[in-house]
């Protein structure tokens, strides 16, 4: 497998810990079906006087009745991976007894399908159809098909510091509602990330878990104080657009128009070694003006009007440019296309986009490689276990193996695990933080632990006495999904990955440890990444 060294800047490189999605990306496996709702007062009639319409939910006991999950099918083009099919999701809540509802652009953005649940009944599934989005303020309304659904209100005084709030949602992509609760830590926080440019967000301290994204942040009577959207889990932190700020754009969006928005999903990405930055459109939207310019699914945004894009690793520039401009308006922009390797040029509204030079990316035109100036997979080799189960490359130097099974008491769990552990001197891998290397094992019996949550959860005492932990961020390649720690153990960074095979979520659990010391240890990371893999029998 060529190594891509083009990552999103979401997962950052080793040393850039950036805010993290709090959205669950799963594989498509079969979905139970939601138990028909409540009866519910019918929708309000044109013409009725106010009184005579439904009431929103004034509890918080009650909130869950207008609380949604979301899963959004779609085909992806990933900067790493390429084209996959996947699903994620996220929570969502209804605004309205028609069904019209709230969520994150990034849940349903690019997707062919959408499905929802109801207050965590899954007996059965309601579809539903994007009405319009916000791709620079995170913002989606969804219709979900029928009338009479409990709602929720707006909580329209000001979100003081203090303020009790609870966040709701499906976390995890599981179909168990939860209510976490917190306090308003700051009303006007950050709200840049590289998949949002959202000017002034709510910091909180009810927790998001990856899942939650477009969740209601509901007060103790029930009414909504913003929308949820990311989270830094490592302190503690975490982030939603507010009401002011939503609730206008959402208006907007329920009438069928996007805001803010040229027709991509949209992600800021930065080659390894920051040479290239820019705009990845990860799907596009038929008929948008991206598409009429000649915009492609792989495509990166280099810039617009002549500036440079995502130089800091966010929206910010690229947002600012389209605000700037209104839906109509001709806007210059360069793309670079890996498929072709071309840098091509053109106009939104305007000329479509034609070649202005050829570039050599390095790699095989499947979509990922980018060339820093030599042969990126020499220096490399793959190994395996003993049992053959495992595959990774990694560094020539890394020449001491171990690939004996692994076999132990997790809690009260007997496990076996396929296990290889390499480095340029494995004792000292196994005993400082400071020697390079990587420890990378699989296991059928751990899904008797739980999740790859409780998976990683479970190596935190391993670290905690002599380490910092950084973030939990989301992780996912088409392949695996999971979440991945990142710790700061004096003057190494080391990565934890817990995940498990999309295309069979119950099969087994991997973990992935990394001890991160130099700059090619960070390019032994990227060639990790790209690598790991079961790809036989384990014990």
């Amino acid at each position: 497998m060529h190594l891509k060294t083009l990552k999103p800047i979401l997962w950052g490189v080793i040393f850039i810990m950036l805010v993290g999605l709090a959205c669950n990306f799963s594989s498509s496996e079969e979905t139970q079906e939601p138990s028909a709702q409540e009866e519910q007062a019918p929708a309000q009639k044109a013409g009725q006087p106010e009184t005579a319409g439904p009431l929103p939910i004034s509890n918080l006991q009650d909130v869950q009745k207008a609380v949604i999950q979301i899963e959004a099918v779609g085909t992806y083009v990933d900067p790493q991976y390429g084209e996959y099919e996947g699903a994620g999701r996220g929570t969502g809540f209804i605004i309205d007894p028609s069904g019209i509802a709230v969520t994150n652009n990034h849940v349903v953005t690019g997707a062919g399908m959408l499905k929802v649940w109801i207050g965590g009944d899954t007996s059965k599934t309601y579809n539903a159809r994007i009405l319009g989005v916000s791709e620079c303020s995170d913002l989606a309304v969804i219709d979900i098909e029928g009338e009479g659904y409990p709602f929720l209100a707006w909580y329209k005084n000001p979100p003081n510091v203090g303020l009790d709030i609870y966040t709701a949602g499906f976390p995890l992509g599981e179909p168990e509602y939860t209510l976490t609760k917190g306090i308003v830590s700051k009303e006007n926080a950050n709200g840049e990330t590289s998949w949002a440019s959202v000017d002034s967000v709510l910091m909180h301290d009810a927790t998001i878990n990856p899942g939650n994204s477009g969740g209601p942040l509901v007060t103790a009577d029930g009414k909504v104080v913003g929308v949820n959207y990311s989270s830094r889990s490592n302190a503690d932190q975490y982030f939603a657009i507010k009401y002011d700020i939503a609730a206008p754009l959402i208006e907007r969006l329920r009438t069928g128009e996007n805001v803010d928005s040229i027709g991509v999903n949209a992600t800021a990405v930065m080659s390894e070694d920051g040479s290239i930055t820019g705009i990845w459109a990860s799907s596009v939207k038929p008929g948008s003006p991206a598409d009429r310019a000649g915009i492609l699914p792989g495509d990166i945004i280099l810039s617009m009007e002549d500036l440079s894009l995502a130089t800091d690793g966010t929206m910010a520039d690229y947002c600012d440019i389209i605000r700037t401009h209104t839906t109509t308006d001709t806007i210059a922009m360069e793309v670079l296309r890996f498929d072709t390797n071309e840098i091509l040029a053109g106009q939104l509204n305007g000329t479509a986009l034609t070649q202005s030079q050829v570039v050599n990316t390095g790699g095989d035109n499947t979509g990922g490689n980018v060339n820093t100036g030599g042969n990126t997979t020499s220096g490399y080799m793959n190994i395996t276990d003993n049992t053959g189960a495992l595959s990774v490359d990694i560094p020539n130097s890394w020449s001491e193996m171990d690939g004996r099974i692994w076999e132990g008491n997790w809690g009260n769990i007997h496990f076996k695990a396929a296990n290889v552990i390499a480095s340029y001197d494995l004792d000292g891998f196994n005993s400082y933080y400071s020697v390079s290397g990587i420890n990378f094992s699989a296991s059928k019996d751990w899904g008797d632990i739980g999740g790859y949550i409780q998976l990683l959860d479970g190596t935190l005492h391993w670290y905690e006495d002599d380490c910092e932990r950084d973030s939990r961020e989301d992780y996912t390649d088409g392949f695996y999904e999971g979440a991945v720690d990142y710790w700061t153990c004096s003057d190494t960074t080391v990565a934890v990955i817990g995940a498990r095979p999309i295309n069979d979520p119950l099969a087994f659990l991997i973990l992935v440890q990394v001890q991160v010391n130099t700059d090619e240890d960070i390019d032994a990371w990227g060639h990790i990444l790209d690598s790991f893999d079961v790809v036989g029998n384990l014990p």
